[in-house]
This record gives structure tokens, C-alpha cells and sequence, in this order.
């Protein structure tokens, strides 16, 4: 199933990322969490690439497992990491030869220890080089990226519209966007994008925060911002694992309702569609996740 057809016939998905485990213990947590989170019946799963594209044959193997024996559909993350385009070619085949589709294509992080990204001789500078590259190799459905709050790398918000465009041109199919906290700027954001003529649909990226260090480092990392009264809301729990988790899935489910739900009644208010879907950072646990779709199962929201 590639997933531009289920975005044509089906509003909203649901759809939930998870990362290679580098660990038989992992491993095991990994599977654990995708056989709790299969009876939500998710649209689509993602395999991330890990640090580096250092993972490219576990992310193979585990997207083929889960199309093979939970039956949900797989799209694997593909990134220019250390790649040369023969080496993009035979993943690319490879994907195919296991009956994989969908592909999320990303110009990827530097290694750790290299302070910028550069491209691996005979290999691919950008992401829109290898959504192109993508779109030639075969009949895949291909994802890319999008910052909210612009990404990390871009001189400004215009800059980053812009290349946004380009990539889209190339042949992406739809975009799912790094995790945000202000729903304000993901609808300022999805606004500017129509203006700029992006039309294919953009996912919402929603992490619930369960630890609030690492929530503290990603956003560093990413550009994204935690909201004053969520950040407020997080120190007031004085670390207590319990309360950051309750916090940080209370918020999520919020967010989410709020997102999956337009604005009505108010004649004042700023007209905005509901999402086209919510992709979830799971970060291969799955209690966060459950409790926010239960959540949303209350307050009568479609799930």
C-alpha cells in the first residue's frame, strides 16, 4: 500500500517512527512496543536510519518484519549519509526485492564527531537530489521532512520555504514534519507553504515528552521550542518520572485534539483544516503513545 493512496482515502492517519536497537534487549523492547501499538491499527510504521546511516541493514531487515509478520505498513528511512549512488541504487533495489514502497527520504545528520555534513564521494549533496534520484529508480512513494520552525541549518524561514519547494518538486509525495510543541507555528507554517505552492499533504510530528533532559537536547538539536507554560509545567515536576510522563502525554493528547479538531464557533477565529495526520516519535516505547490514544478515544475524537 503506498501511503499518498491512503492519504487520498482515508483523513486522519496515524502513523508511528521507531529506530533500529543496537542491542538484543532493544530489540526486544522494540517489538514488544510494536506488537502493544499494532492494535491501533496504524496506517504506516517508520524505521529510522540511525546515527550516521549506520544502520542500513537493520533498517532492511526490521521494515520486512514488520510488513511480514504484523502486517502494518513499512516505510524505511533512506539518507545520503556515507552513500555513494550505487549504494543508494542497490538499497533502493533491495527495498524493492522485499515488496518495501514507501521511503522516507532525508539528506541525513553528520557522523558523530563532524561538525558538518558532507557528501560521500560519487554520492548525493541534498535531499531533493535524492528524491529525484528515488523517483527514477522505480514506483516508490516517497516522504521528506519539513521544520515548523525552520531548520537548524537555514539562513531564515524564507530560505528554508524555499528549498522546502524545490524538494517537493523533485517528487515527494507528502512530508511529515519534525516534532514541534506550538501548534501555532505548525499552522503558520502549513500556511506559508501553501503560499509557496506546496499542496501535498504535511504530516504533524508529535513526540510526548516522558524524560525532560532529552526532550531539552532534541529540541536543541532540531530548532524546535518548548512553550513557557509547558516548560514550566515540566520543572514543576521535579524530576519525578511518574509526573514528567503524565505531563508530557497530557500535553501531547491536547496538542493533538487540537490539531485533528478545526477551530468552530468562533467567527473571529483564523479558518485552518484539520491535519491530514499525526506521526508519532515514539522512541520505541509505547505507553506515551497508548495513553494519548486513549485519551482522544474520550474526549470523542476519531482515532
Amino acid at each position: 500500500m503506498l501511503i499518498r493512496e491512503r492519504l487520498a482515502h482515508k483523513r486522519p492517519v496515524f502513523s508511528f517512527e521507531f529506530f533500529p536497537p543496537k542491542t538484543e534487549k532493544g530489540e526486544a523492547v522494540l517489538w514488544r512496543s510494536l506488537e502493544q501499538l499494532a492494535p491501533l491499527s496504524p496506517d504506516f510504521v517508520s524505521v529510522t536510519y540511525g546515527a550516521g546511516g549506520s544502520t542500513r541493514t537493520r533498517t532492511l531487515d526490521i521494515v520486512a518484519r514488520i510488513k511480514r509478520e504484523l502486517g502494518i505498513e513499512p516505510m524505511a528511512h533512506l539518507t545520503c549519509v556515507g552513500a555513494t549512488r550505487d549504494d543508494l541504487a542497490r538499497t533502493l533495489d533491495q527495498l524493492g526485492d522485499r515488496e518495501i514502497c514507501n521511503i522516507l527520504a532525508l539528506r541525513g545528520d553528520p557522523p558523530k564527531g563532524e561538525a558538518a555534513f558532507v557528501a560521500a564521494e560519487g554520492g548525493l549533496r541534498h535531499a531533493s537530489e535524492l528524491v529525484a534520484f528515488i523517483r527514477e529508480r522505480g514506483p516508490f512513494c516517497i516522504g521528506a521532512a519539513c521544520y515548523p520552525e525552520t531548520h537548524p541549518e537555514a539562513d531564515d524561514s524564507a530560505t528554508d520555504l524555499k528549498w522546502l519547494k524545490h524538494k517537493v518538486d523533485a517528487g515527494v509525495d507528502f512530508l511529515i514534519s519534525q516534532l514541534f510543541f506550538d501548534n501555532a507555528a505548525f499552522h503558520d507554517f502549513s500556511r506559508r507553504a501553501v503560499e509557496a505552492g506546496i499542496t501535498v499533504p504535511i504530516l504533524a510530528g508529535v513526540m510526548p515528552v516522558t524524560n525532560f533532559e532529552q526532550i531539552q537536547r532534541f529540541t536543541q538539536l532540531c530548532g524546535a521550542t518548548i512553550p513557557a507554560a509547558l516548560h514550566q509545567r515540566l520543572q514543576g515536576t521535579e524530576g519525578d518520572p511518574q509526573e514528567v510522563f503524565w505531563t508530557g502525554v497530557s500535553y501531547a493528547a491536547h496538542q493533538c485534539r487540537a490539531l485533528l479538531t478545526p477551530p468552530v464557533g468562533d467567527p473571529f477565529a483564523t479558518p485552518r483544516p484539520a491535519v491530514p495526520g499525526i506521526h508519532f516519535y515514539t522512541l520505541n516505547k509505547s505507553p506515551a503513545t497508548r495513553a494519548i490514544f486513549e485519551i482522544l478515544r474520550l474526549a470523542h475524537v476519531a482515532v
